[in-house]
């Protein structure tokens, strides 16, 4: 493929101009394969784009570069939710929010670099194709993003081959290739779409169909799990306004809302039953032991037994409240520090465990370093004066026992930890369902759908069904196959009843995790070397 900076000297300067913005335009339409647009086609294109400018640039340095702009363009438009974040921000400048965007995407975008650059240096030293390489470099520097600096693995390239809300798509491969698997995939047809139209240009017209591959696969009409189990379940969203939700003159209303919407009905039987309440939705402490002035501004004023029988009350005989809240940490009597929690608690007020937040989010729930950023001003990019502490990681309650109530395995991820591949259940004691309440009133009307997205991908790797109770939407129920049974929309205050999706066996990705897709990392690099030498005979 001829460079375009080969053309006329005229026009030379034009041309390493729409060279150098070529790939930042290309990564900000590949972003709009990402919820909630999902316009795979465009992000397909957009890649294969990404592949002819790495193929054809001088040096591995300058593919690496081709390949941060694209990043910096599929970041800043694919996180552009964060910079909704800063207008609930009353420490920080609401305006602030889109340079946020732009540093965070700048830093992002050093994955793909590392990817681009990779793919290159082994397309120039070994003679591996190109496309094999790419997709090969592309799954290790995304399972990297996932970890270095704690990990920010939102939007993965895999999140494109997901389907809609009642079919999973190509997205259903990843219990055998996980997610960072399914990213590489993506990229092969990208590959795929290059080589056809290269092909057409060169007036080969059966190679030319070939395009078709890749949308006979993204439309495949596979369908979720539609196995129930008999625990019944009633999932609230609440819709509360994120500039009230801490407000305590709001919080008597908030928690009539809350129990109007939490009722037993005729419908859900005796047995039992789980009541779904979000990250956010009880400003009460629930744990006792705390000095008095802590409990002060809160619905029941200083009990938190009274408040617990009232909740209890609410959800009434058979039925088990699951709700985001938060627990204080102290030392020698002193609060060092906050726990984001979710609290189990039973009818009769009594608490039956609970889940720490494991997977924290840096600068949002904690200031790393605030001994050497405080003097700096950094702390006002976090509420409060305490810092949010880690738990101990996924975990598993076991309810199954009757005279436990017969509310099966449950396991906690609560809002952002879910997006991390690999890390969301007990591998130890697998549950029978995951619970995932979050607070998405920050992030606009890209983020939400964008969340609901990785939460299914989760749901397929895992074979395991996911309860989302958010505070203003997207809430919703997931199969084990990935297909959203039931969702509540954004800005909505509703209910949805059922009974809890089965789980399914282990997957191949439950029993491996991540090192499954790095394990395609090397069989796809393999493969390439082999297809390579192969031609060259």
């Amino acid at each position: 493929m001829r460079d375009i900076t080969d053309a006329h000297p005229a026009g030379s300067a034009r041309a390493r101009l729409i060279r150098g913005l070529t790939p930042l335009f290309a990564g900000i339409l590949a972003a709009t394969g990402f919820q909630p647009l999902m316009l795979w086609p465009v992000a397909l294109a957009a890649l294969a784009v990404l592949i002819a400018l790495i193929e054809t640039a001088p040096r591995p340095r300058h593919a690496a570069l081709s390949g941060w702009l694209f990043g910096l363009g599929i970041f800043s438009l694919g996180n552009c939710w964060i910079a909704t974040a800063f207008t609930y921000q009353a420490q920080m400048p609401a305006s602030l929010g889109w340079i946020a965007v732009v540093l965070l995407a700048g830093y992002l975008a050093i994955f793909p670099a590392m990817a681009a650059w990779g793919a290159a240096w082994l397309h120039t030293r070994t003679r591996i194709a190109l496309v094999p390489a790419l997709a090969a470099c592309w799954i290790v520097t995304e399972w990297a993003r996932s970890w270095v600096f704690t990990g920010f693995p939102w939007n993965p390239l895999g999140a494109i081959a997901l389907g809609p809300f009642d079919r999973p798509g190509l997205a259903s491969l990843a219990v055998w290739c996980g997610t960072y698997g399914l990213s590489g995939l993506v990229l092969l047809l990208a590959g795929i779409w290059l080589w056809a139209a290269r092909g057409l240009r060169a007036g080969h017209r059966v190679r030319g169909l070939a395009v078709l591959v890749p949308v006979a696969l993204m439309l495949v009409p596979i369908a979720g799990d539609p196995r129930d189990s008999r625990l019944a379940y009633t999932l609230v969203q609440p819709n509360l306004a994120q500039d009230q939700i801490n407000n305590p003159r709001a919080y008597e209303s908030q928690f009539h809302t809350l129990a109007a919407l939490s009722q037993r009905i005729p419908a859900d039987g005796p047995g039992p039953r789980l009541v779904l309440w979000p990250e956010g939705a009880v400003p009460d402490l629930m744990r006792d032991g705390y000095d008095q002035t802590w409990y002060a501004d809160t619905t029941y004023g200083g009990d938190p037994r009274l408040a617990r029988e009232r909740m209890g009350r609410v959800v009434g005989t058979g039925s088990l409240l699951m709700t985001g809240a938060t627990d204080l940490a102290l030392a020698n009597r002193q609060v060092i520090g906050a726990w984001n929690v979710i609290t189990l608690i039973d009818p009769t007020g009594s608490l039956r465990g609970g889940y720490a937040k494991a997977h924290l989010v840096p600068f949002g729930e904690y200031l790393p370093l605030r001994a050497w950023l405080t003097p700096l001003g950094m702390s006002r990019l976090v509420s409060g004066d305490l810092d949010f502490m880690a738990g101990p990681g996924p975990r598993t309650i076991d309810l199954t026992a009757p005279e436990r109530g017969g509310w099966g395995k449950a396991g906690f991820q609560i809002c952002y930890e879910i997006v991390f591949p690999g890390h969301v259940i007990d591998r130890a004691e697998r549950p029978d369902y995951l619970f995932n309440p979050s607070n998405d009133g920050w992030f606009g009307p890209w983020g939400p759908p964008q969340h609901l997205a990785q939460a299914r991908l989760r749901a397929i790797e895992e074979g395991i069904p996911i309860l989302r109770s958010t505070t203003t939407g997207i809430s919703a129920v997931i199969d084990a196959g990935g297909a959203v049974r039931q969702s509540i929309g954004h800005a909505a205050a509703a209910r949805v009843d059922g009974f809890v999706p089965a789980a399914r066996a282990p997957t191949l990705f439950a029993r491996m995790g991540n090192i499954l897709s790095l394990g395609w990392a090397v069989v796809v690099l393999v493969a390439g070397l082999v297809a390579t030498r192969r031609k060259a005979r």
